[in-house]
């Protein structure tokens, strides 16, 4: 459970970090839909990040596949977004993005809906 809590640990420092990034550098370069979707990623990133933290302290989340897809799930769909609202800084080719942002999302839930299976199975 140690490397969970510090990944979560991470995610939270880290969108703290990509916010202030965003509010005082950001802000200037971007249009308000690049914005929103970069806010999107950092938002994301901290409720999962503490979500991590947090069920790390209880029994009914042991399962390491809870954490996982937390984990995973994270990485593409706020990393892809951060990717995405960059994209005109960098040449990336944004349409592989708009198919990892889903994937990650999809990871999001499957780890919400096994750990509700694993509260109703107590």
């Amino acid at each position: 459970m140690r490397k969970f809590q510090l990944a979560g640990a991470s995610f939270a420092l880290l969108s703290i970090a990509l916010g202030a990034f965003a509010s005082h550098f950001l802000k200037s370069y971007f249009d308000v839909l690049e914005l929103d979707t970069f806010e999107t990623g950092i938002r994301y990133m901290m409720y999962h990040g503490l979500s991590m933290l947090i069920l790390a302290k209880f029994e009914i989340s042991k399962n390491v596949w809870i954490f996982r897809l937390f984990f995973w799930g994270t990485v593409l769909f706020s990393f892809s977004l951060f990717l995405l609202s960059l994209e005109k800084f960098f040449s990336i080719d944004s349409a592989f993005f708009g198919l990892v942002t889903p994937l990650g999302g999809t990871l999001l839930i499957l780890a919400w809906t096994i750990l509700i299976w694993r509260i109703l199975k107590k």
